[in-house]
């Protein structure tokens, strides 16, 4: 072997090693200390950068989460006020029809009062009387005779004020019209008299 073949075969890698040794004489490469502040500076600047989007995002996100909550309430509340003044509409038209009803009921009841037991009419007049009532009862308005209950000023109104025979001080003793009510409103008082 000449000259310059040996100095080939010293420089080659590996050469004279056992398969799987690194030769004694060969070096790892290594990063340049210059090159690695550069190129970590870049990645810190493009990092610091990809956290403020982030917390950028984050923020607008938090901002549009709430105003969804909020709308979300706004519309939960309208939706409960829309049901509450819907109902109270409704109760308002059924108590102005039953006043308008009441003095039809209170003559109906005066005729087959009145009417002569016989007559063939009578019975024509009780199931309209009858039908009028159950209209009533369908839109929960109920009527109410409280004889022999304590006479109270909110539910009754007192037409006459005199002792009765068998009837306690403060108790009602006699209904002359049956009071109206829907729920806890009161249509209509009943007319009563009061045991003095």
């Amino acid at each position: 072997m000449n000259e310059g073949e040996q100095t080939v075969q010293e420089q080659t890698p590996g050469a004279g090693a056992a398969p799987g040794e690194d030769s004694p004489t060969e070096e790892t490469p290594t990063a340049v200390a210059g090159d690695g502040d550069v190129a970590g500076d870049g990645d810190v600047a493009e990092i610091e950068g990809d956290l403020d989007e982030l917390v950028t995002i984050a923020a607008e996100r938090d901002q549009y989460l709430a105003l969804a909550q909020r709308t979300q309430a706004d519309f939960e509340n309208y939706r409960r006020r829309v049901a509450r003044e819907s109902a109270l509409a409704q109760e308002r038209g059924a108590i102005k029809l039953a006043r308008e009803l009441l003095p039809a009921l209170d003559n109906l009841d005066r005729a087959l009062e009145a009417a002569d037991q016989d007559d063939p009419l009578l019975q024509g007049v009780r199931l309209v009387r009858e039908e009028l009532d159950a209209a009533l009862g369908r839109v929960s308005i109920e009527s109410f005779s409280p004889t022999g209950e304590i006479f109270d000023p909110a539910l009754h109104e007192a037409v006459v004020h005199q002792p009765v025979d068998g009837s306690a001080s403060g108790t009602v003793a006699e209904v002359y019209q049956p009071g109206y009510r829907l729920g806890d409103h009161i249509i209509r008082p009943a007319r009563v008299v009061v045991a003095a």
